[in-house]
């Protein structure tokens, strides 16, 4: 049997500073989603073709810490933060600050719908809105492949951006019923506890933002470490199948259970 094919993804960590120190936002996916479906994600899903349009490169900030083959990736992982939660990491043509929260309104009463529907590329709301994509506010965090035996496979990078102030996050009612912000420990203990269905990718990525206190440390840990290309495989053990990762990747740990990866 062959391997499925794999799909570009992008996924988005959105961060921000509460009381309680450093908070990343997620999404709860609906139930009936075959890929995850139920589980506490953050925002993302897969790279569309129109992403890769060469008329997006004018509309793009200069990012120079991102390279060139995960343009598209960045380009997806803004639109779905927009599609998913309603925050655009975009500013106006010629500005240096992101639409506030009066122009977004505006601009997702238009565009969210359509886009998220797909009857419409990133291009159109961008060009019709003279907006330039923030690709600068977004750090490249993590990269994970789908393994060979899943029916459904992903080439997903993550990114790290610090949430925009006065812009608010909530999820979509539709591909995501629920939302919330939380410390990455208290999500990392909730789904130990069983409260919350987390899979193994998004707990361990979790896992790294436990180690910063604020936004503006887990981003500088990010950028100060290029990201390991990560795929986990299969090992058959005295107390069952698990699933491990190499351990160059830097996680808090190798292997996990076969369940956490459903």
């Amino acid at each position: 049997m062959s391997e499925a094919r794999l799909l570009p993804a992008a996924t988005v960590l959105l961060l921000r500073d509460g009381a309680g120190g450093l908070e990343v936002f997620m999404v709860q996916r609906h139930y009936q989603i075959d890929f995850a479906g139920g589980a506490l994600v953050f925002p993302g899903g897969k790279v569309d073709a129109r992403d890769y349009a060469p008329d997006l490169r004018p509309r793009l900030a200069p990012a120079p810490a991102l390279r060139d083959d995960l343009i598209p990736f960045a380009i997806a992982a803004i639109r779905e933060s927009f599609e998913e939660c309603g925050i655009l990491l975009a500013r106006p043509a010629g500005s240096d600050a992101l639409v506030d929260a009066e122009r977004l309104t505006a601009i997702e009463a238009r565009w969210r719908e359509p886009l998220a529907k797909g009857s419409i590329g990133i291009l159109d709301v961008v060009a019709a809105e003279d907006l330039t994509l923030a690709l600068d506010r977004l750090t490249h965090y993590s990269h994970w492949v789908t393994p060979g035996f899943m029916p459904k496979r992903f080439d997903t990078h993550f990114f790290l951006a610090v949430a925009p102030a006065d812009q608010l996050a909530l999820h979509d009612g539709g591909e995501t019923v629920d939302s919330i912000w939380i410390r990455p420990d208290d999500a990392i203990a909730e789904a130990i506890a069983g409260k919350r269905s987390v899979i193994f990718p998004t707990r361990m990525n979790l896992s790294v933002l436990t180690r910063d206190g604020d936004a503006a440390g887990a981003v500088a840990r990010a950028a100060g470490k290029p990201p390991v290309r990560v795929e986990p495989w299969i090992e058959d053990r005295e107390d069952g199948q698990f699933l491990v990762i190499g351990a160059e990747a830097g996680y808090d740990r190798t292997a996990a259970p076969i369940s956490e990866l459903k």
